[in-house]
């Protein structure tokens, strides 16, 4: 069975949307949580991919994000075992960063619907063509600047970059496909987390837009399928049950 690692940075922040996407697609995946002690895989041996999920703080913020270092060794051992790397906001941000780029605390938070517009990098990729001129979700805490020669695949209507990809097997997505009225919710419950002060209002926007979330939604996950062929199972190393014989 395809199994997939997720890197998950707060209890409010899933797959959300996406689960019942890819479990519909025989496509199972499992959590990693390092915001509460939990160890990130060392190898992609075990796994046809990887997620990276949203968070509540800036990548700079080294006290909250103390795991980042880790997490752009782990997008760099699956990029180079050539296995898919997604990224979702925070997640996002760290594959761009992984990719060369510099990230930056402000702003403090990006919370808002926005435009989605493919650029000439993004001609002809499936994602970027199918969410080209539809409304999506933009919440992250601070930013990373790209670095020269990554040119983003869609940009919001002032031109900051929406999507990127590194590589032919690489995406980072700085809005949220994954997100869900509930989640949000969720967010501003959770004790531990960051949430922008005009959430409330992101909330009842959110309500407004559950229709087309969802078909964004069903479009970035049919352009991911496409684009990296998630459906394809990669080859990975079997796991030994040791038995000790006994008398």
């Amino acid at each position: 069975m395809k199994n997939y690692c997720v890197v998950q940075h707060t209890y409010s922040e899933f797959l959300g949307l996406i689960e019942s996407q890819l479990e519909k697609r025989d496509i199972g995946f499992s959590y990693h949580r390092p915001f509460v002690g939990q160890d990130m895989p060392g190898s992609a041996a075990q796994f046809d991919g990887l997620w990276l999920l949203g968070g509540a703080w800036p990548l700079t913020d080294e006290e909250h994000n103390p795991q980042v270092p880790d997490e752009l060794a782990l997008i760099d051992i699956f990029r180079r075992s050539s296995r898919p790397v997604i990224g979702l906001g925070m997640g996002g941000m760290l594959v761009a960063l992984q990719a060369g780029g510099t990230a930056r605390p402000e702003p403090a938070y990006r919370a808002e619907f926005v435009t989605a517009h493919k650029t000439p990098a993004g001609a002809g990729d499936a994602l970027a063509e199918a969410v080209d001129g539809r409304t999506v979700l933009v919440l992250v805490h601070g930013s990373v600047d790209l670095p020269e020669g990554l040119e983003p695949t869609l940009v919001d209507d002032e031109g900051r970059w929406l999507a990127v990809r590194p590589d032919d097997l690489t995406y980072g997505l700085l809005f949220r496909p994954e997100m869900k009225p509930g989640m949000l919710e969720d967010i501003i419950m959770e004790a531990r987390h960051n949430p922008p002060p005009n959430m409330g209002e992101l909330l009842g926007e959110a309500r407004m837009e559950w229709q087309n979330m969802q078909e964004v939604t069903n479009h970035v996950v049919a352009g991911l399928v496409t684009e990296l062929s998630l459906m394809q199972e990669r080859r990975k190393m079997p796991v030994f049950s040791l038995k000790l014989e006994t008398e």
